[in-house]
């Protein structure tokens, strides 16, 4: 199976602009591509994962990757996808969140010599100047085309900027640098950028007479068509610090019935015989392979020893309830009343809920266990002495669940 034929089997491909050429560049390991990463945090998330592994494959059948750095779009902030304006960010704070990333990257693309790149288009645009720019480039963009771009649709209704504006402009300008500085001949990137990846194919075009390529992925969505790698918590990130392995692990655990066959199919390096034959399983099955998807992603950002931590801390919580790596609650003395505490303030003290009042609904409803028993008392009160050494495992809903312990 060619590369191309295993991303289309994926259900990777969103909109191409020409398939035939593309088909040929990437089977054939002739492609030059790049994808942008905008350095908004200090951590890539979970929504950067369908370009990583895309990234990934690419460069397994022969290809190079560009992983270009939006240190200088980030002055100016991106307005697909987004109601509001992006927060302003110095270039010292850039750069911080540009280091952090290539770390990560590594996990996925081998950065050796001649095998990948990291860029920062801060480097030359950064030097652009206006006038020479809005000569050379500006006069190849049509307004009334731009405000057309489903980006700025959504930005319009609340007022876009003329700082925003020149998105799209600066993306295409990426990409023209790019094609003459490197060859790169291909840009890739979520469904929501293709018109700013037109704009890009277009400007080669125009100044240089050559034909350069673009193509989308298809945005990693539930069944409900909502983005996924958010939580309660916020994003689901990639940084151990800010996501540590359990909780990741335990994200992708989670995921609705619906959405795992997909999701392996999308993310993971599993063999598509493999998956095909687990398109046949229901029921208790599916649990199996969500385990699996849990287990194959975890290992790929922190490796297998966390990954198998993290599988068996899962099934000690449905078993015997007491596993050194789940998520944890340290209580404090002033949490305690004559070295007591009842399982609302243990439930409010472990984040588990924001307030006594949620935590009596989950205890009245019959959501919250401990150690895997269920409490149906609201004045149910737990020992000081009881929480010390393993702790005790307190778990509020299907999902949601600590490790309280007291430590003197």
């Amino acid at each position: 199976m060619t590369i191309f034929d295993e991303l289309k089997a994926r259900g990777l491909l969103a909109q191409l602009t020409d398939e035939e050429e593309i088909k040929e560049l990437i089977n054939n390991g002739k492609a030059t591509f790049y994808i942008g990463f905008d350095p908004t945090a200090d951590s890539l998330h979970v929504g950067h994962f369908m370009a990583l592994c895309l990234m990934k494959r690419l460069q397994m059948a022969g290809n190079k990757p560009i992983a270009l750095i939006g240190g200088g779009t980030g002055m100016i902030g991106d307005p697909s996808g987004r109601s509001d304006m992006r927060t302003m960010m110095t270039p010292e704070l850039i750069q911080h969140n540009c280091d952090c990333f290539k770390v990560q990257m590594s996990k996925f693309i081998d950065f050796s010599e001649g095998k990948a790149m990291m860029v920062n288009n801060a480097d030359w645009l950064m030097e652009l100047n206006y006038i020479e720019l809005l000569r050379e480039v500006g006069a190849h963009f049509s307004v009334n085309r731009m405000l057309t771009a489903e980006c700025y649709k959504q930005r319009m209704e609340k007022g876009l900027s003329f700082l925003e504006f020149n998105y799209m402009i600066m993306q295409s300008y990426d990409f023209y640098v790019l094609y003459q500085k490197y060859g790169c001949n291909m840009q890739f990137g979520g469904d929501d950028q293709w018109s700013n990846m037109l704009g890009g194919t277009e400007l080669i075009r125009r100044k240089l007479g050559k034909d350069a390529y673009a193509m989308t992925i298809t945005l990693l969505l539930n069944s409900e068509g909502n983005k996924m790698g958010k939580t309660q918590k916020g994003a689901v990130w990639l940084d151990p610090n800010k996501t540590p392995p359990y909780e990741f692990f335990q994200y992708w655990r989670n995921v609705a019935d619906a959405d795992v066959l997909k999701c392996i199919r999308m993310l993971t390096f599993l063999p598509l015989e493999q998956i095909d034959e687990m398109d046949k399983w229901e029921g208790s099955e599916l649990n199996k392979a969500k385990e699996i998807l849990a287990f194959e992603l975890t290992k790929m950002i922190h490796g297998e020893e966390e990954a198998n931590k993290a599988l068996e801390s899962a099934r000690a919580l449905f078993t015997s309830g007491n596993a050194a790596d789940m998520p944890t609650a340290e209580l404090k003395d002033e949490d305690f009343e004559e070295d007591k505490i009842d399982i609302l303030s243990m439930l409010v003290a472990s984040g588990l809920v924001a307030s006594r009042s949620e935590g009596r609904r989950a205890v009245e409803q019959g959501g919250v266990t401990v150690d895997g028993e269920k409490v149906s008392d609201i004045k149910a009160v737990f020992e000081k002495e009881q929480l010390t050494g393993e702790g005790l495992i307190l778990k509020r809903g299907k999902k949601s669940f600590k490790k309280v312990i007291y430590k003197n």
